[in-house]
């Protein structure tokens, strides 16, 4: 484009960059919690006098007492490398101590909200449960979910979801399975959205005899999996990775190519939270049946009290717990009692009201009841520091490892009587 002469160079406006925004318009209400500013506000009257008395802290690295997160006593033991952890329900042990720094790092585990926080979050519930969803848009939500999330793949593609590069260290058994001459080993991921999990798992794998299987309700989301070039371009006769589409809570199928008691692992990860109450009874139900006995799931969600669910405004609220995003799709927080009981099979309550165990009948006919064995479950809380924005966020997340019992109570039952008729040689 020529300059316009009769305007001299010097004269044209200098575009200057623009800083980046803080917050978000969605996040404003959210800015007396998350923020950490530079000037930390006056101390409240009450908190003065409990730290001239020695009984509280007074301000450090620019957080008000009263917003803090509660901090470890320095003796706590410190490990600034988290990922060696033995145990992967550990969740790192970098701690947040009264003499931290907390923005020597980007994140610190095991952070616990202080009372005043913990109030916001309640208020906030309670604003949010007072401005519902109104029952003509909850009809559009519950009935086909899948168009939602069919919706959102097309305007994401595969560009919204990070490759799950953790997996291995949260799930040690996933470093297993791959590796050359492990031996036949069935893996179904129920929710692969993108491909996110399948993807890492097939690059890493060496394993022959492995078989992963990705599903997904949402068809659009099964066709962006499909079109990757690490799918298409699969070597041999058999693919290592198949595709299809399939809904968790489906009465009346299994994902295609997979039977009855044919699976070893199956991954959940952020899927169960997209899921009604009304639906989980149908879903655990069919989880079981595929699952060979002995087999488990992987389970990584969403954690009550999660920023996610301390953000949503009014009229994002479906029932308790459970909301609606503004892209359509639906996401709930469990807490760790919750899931015990969803998958040890005990007392239901969906939408419908109706009570009932976690069971389907052909599963009760074969096993004897649907309920898993429980090998952990725990609570993954975070504390997530911008630096250079000078926010902090409170997360939390649920993790667990369910598994099939070897034998269900009838057969095991049965195995005993046999045992003692054997023992007293009738």
């Amino acid at each position: 484009m020529e300059e316009d002469p009769e305007v001299p160079a010097q004269a044209l406006p200098i575009r200057q960059k623009q800083p980046r925004q803080q917050l978000t318009k969605g996040m404003e209400h959210l800015r007396s919690y998350v923020i950490i500013p530079d000037t930390p506000p006056p101390t409240p009257p009450t908190i003065l006098a409990k730290e001239e008395s020695g009984d509280a802290h007074s301000d450090t690295y620019g957080v008000p007492a009263t917003y803090q997160p509660i901090r470890n006593p320095s003796s706590a033991p410190k490990n600034d490398n988290p990922e060696k952890r033995s145990n992967p329900f550990q969740f790192g042990t970098r701690y947040l101590e009264e003499d931290s720094d907390i923005f020597s790092h980007n994140a610190w585990d095991h952070v616990e909200v202080d009372a005043s926080y913990a109030d916001f979050i309640e208020q906030q519930t309670l604003f949010q449960r007072s401005n519902q969803v109104s029952d003509f848009d909850k009809s559009r939500f519950y009935d086909a979910p899948e168009k939602w999330w069919d919706k959102f793949y097309s305007n994401n593609a595969a560009n919204f979801f990070k490759d799950r590069k953790w997996l291995v260290q949260e799930f040690p058994v996933l470093g297993e399975v791959v590796k050359e001459g492990y031996g036949p080993m069935t893996v179904l991921e129920v929710g692969a959205g993108a491909g996110n999990t399948a993807f890492p798992l097939l690059g890493m794998n060496s394993n022959a005899e492995l078989r992963l299987h990705a599903c997904d309700y949402s068809k659009k989301a099964i066709e962006v999996i499909r079109s990757q070039e690490a799918y298409t371009s699969q070597p041999g006769p058999i693919p290592v990775l198949q595709a299809d589409v399939w809904d968790v809570a489906s009465p009346t199928t299994l994902p295609p190519g997979l039977e009855a008691g044919s699976v070893d692992i199956v991954l959940m990860i952020f899927i169960f939270s997209a899921l009604s109450p009304a639906q989980w009874q149908q879903a655990v139900a069919n989880v079981f049946t595929l699952l060979k006995p002995g087999g488990e799931v992987l389970f990584r969600d969403y954690g009550r009290g999660d920023l996610a669910q301390v953000r949503f405004k009014k009229g994002r609220y479906l029932e308790e717990n459970f909301y609606v995003r503004g892209d359509g799709t639906r996401v709930y927080f469990f807490e760790e009692g919750e899931l015990r009981r969803i998958w040890e099979g005990e007392e239901q309550v969906g939408d419908s009201g109706q009570s009932g165990k976690v069971v389907g009948e052909e599963d009760e006919k074969r096993n004897g009841s649907v309920g898993f064995e429980i090998v952990d479950v725990a609570v993954d809380r975070r504390m997530l520091v911008n630096r250079q924005r000078k926010l902090k966020m409170y997360r939390c997340w649920m993790q667990g490892r369910f598994r099939k019992p070897l034998t269900g109570p009838k057969q095991a039952d049965q195995e005993q009587k046999e045992k003692i008729c054997d023992d007293s040689g009738q």
